[in-house]
């Protein structure tokens, strides 16, 4: 077996300069998780697939379980603990989950909301089957997709 790698990150998360010296095989949900205690990025299926560990970066959504956290280096993150207001008010996407029921057991809430703030800032309509399409990389095991398309819809503009 071959010696491990070492590489130091320097990264923004949630709008707070950071500095790690990372594994350069370790995935970015490893960085947020063990390393900054970011427990909104879910490890779920950790091949891309069920999208619980969506997080923006430079405003795009991106699966970290299968994103490396080398790649981070200069990079904007933000993560659900970063969406709320300082003051603890809920974003607009967090209140319309709230008031839409969009939210049973919560696992796959936090990449749900990631996804649907940068549809959010897209500032454009989308019709249901472009938001079905969007939000295609999560999965939600409690059925809760006719709720979650309602929230997403009344932030998305159309």
């Amino acid at each position: 077996m071959s010696p491990r790698q070492w590489a130091e990150v320097h990264c923004v998360i949630n709008g707070r300069a950071c500095q790690t010296v990372v594994d350069v095989r370790a995935s970015l949900a490893d960085m947020l998780r063990g390393e900054y205690r970011l427990t909104s990025v879910k490890q779920g299926c950790q091949v891309g697939e069920c999208g619980a560990c969506t997080v923006l970066i430079n405003g795009e959504s991106f699966n970290a379980c299968i994103y490396l956290a080398v790649w981070a280096d200069g990079k904007e993150i933000r993560t659900l603990e970063g969406v709320s207001k300082a003051d603890g008010e809920l974003s607009a996407v967090q209140r319309a989950f709230v008031e839409e029921g969009a939210i049973q057991c919560g696992f796959c809430t936090p990449g749900f909301v990631m996804t649907a703030e940068e549809i959010a800032a897209q500032g454009k309509g989308y019709s249901d089957e472009e938001l079905r399409t969007l939000l295609s990389g999560h999965l939600c095991r409690c059925t809760g997709y006719e709720n979650i398309l309602k929230a997403v819809r009344r932030v998305a503009g159309t």
